[in-house]
C-alpha cells in the first residue's frame, strides 16, 4: 500500500556524480555560508576535496555540469546570476526531499560518505546541526526511514549501518551484496565440548562482549577527533 509520502515525493534516484554535487551545495550552505552559493569552480573543489568524502572522487568542470543540468531538470538545484555575472547554484533539497534541518544534516553526510552507523553520523553531521546525544540521531534516522529517504542495511543493535535511498537500482543491489558479505557470520548454537572435563566450553564471544564494545567507543571518539582535525584543516586551506 502506497503511503501519502509516497505518492506526493519529488525526489528520485541520482548517479554518483549527482549525489556528491548535490551533497557538497548543501554542506557549503550549512558550513561556509559566506561562500554561498557556489560557482563551478567551487563545486569542483568541493566534490574533489580529500576530507569528508568517501569515495574520493576526481571530477572536472565536464562532470560537474552534466550533474549541475540533471539536478535542475528534477529540481534539486536552482541556478542564478551571481555577481559580477558569474553563474552560481543552490539546492532545494529541503523541498525536493521534504525534510528539517535535522534531516538534511544527516542525508548530506550521507550522500558525501554512503552508509555509515548512527554514532558515525551524529560526530560527522553536528557540523550542520547540533544533535545533543544519539537518540536524538536515532529519532531523525526513524522518521527519514518512514519517508523512505533513508535503509537499514543490517540489523538493529551496536554497529548497525543506514544507507540513504537515493541510489538507482543497479548500485542499490550491489550496496546490499557488498554489506551483506561484510556482516560477520551468526555464532553456532551448539558450543564446542572441553576435550578434558567433556562439559561445553566458555564463549569466547561472550566473554569479550564488554571490551569489544569498549573498543569501539574509543574507535567512534577518535574518528570524530579526526574529522574535528580535517575541519580544521579545510578552513585553514579556504
Amino acid at each position: 500500500m502506497q503511503t501519502d509520502d509516497a505518492a506526493t515525493k519529488t525526489w528520485v534516484p541520482l548517479d554518483r556524480t549527482e549525489r556528491r554535487v548535490l551533497g557538497v551545495l548543501v554542506e557549503k550552505a550549512k558550513t561556509t555560508p559566506d561562500n554561498y552559493p557556489l560557482s563551478i569552480a567551487a563545486l569542483v573543489a568541493g566534490s574533489n576535496q580529500k576530507s569528508n568524502r568517501a569515495p574520493q572522487m576526481q571530477l572536472d568542470e565536464d562532470d560537474v555540469l552534466v550533474a549541475l543540468d540533471r539536478l535542475r531538470e528534477v529540481g534539486a538545484v536552482r541556478e542564478i546570476q551571481g555577481s559580477g555575472r558569474v553563474t552560481k547554484y543552490r539546492h532545494a533539497a529541503y523541498e525536493w526531499l521534504g525534510v528539517d534541518a535535522a534531516g538534511v544534516a544527516i542525508m548530506t553526510e550521507l550522500l558525501l560518505r554512503g552508509p555509515q552507523t548512527a554514532g558515525e553520523l551524529r560526530s560527522r553531521a553536528s557540523r550542520m546541526h547540533d544533535f545533543p546525544d544519539l537518540d536524538g540521531v536515532m529519532t531523525v534516522l526513524q522518521t527519514l526511514q518512514e519517508a523512505g529517504l533513508v535503509q537499514a542495511m543490517s540489523p538493529p543493535g551496536r554497529g548497525q549501518t543506514f544507507a540513504h535511498a537515493l541510489y538507482p537500482p543497479d548500485e542499490q543491489q550491489y550496496l546490499a551484496q557488498k554489506i551483506a558479505s561484510a556482516a560477520p557470520e551468526e555464532a553456532p548454537t551448539d558450543l564446542p565440548l572441553s576435550r578434558s572435563t567433556g562439559t561445553t566450553a566458555p564463549s569466547a564471544s561472550g566473554s569479550t562482549t564488554a571490551d569489544v564494545a569498549e573498543l569501539q567507543q574509543k574507535v567512534e571518539l577518535l574518528e570524530a577527533e579526526i574529522d574535528e582535525l580535517k575541519r580544521r584543516l579545510d578552513r585553514l586551506e579556504s
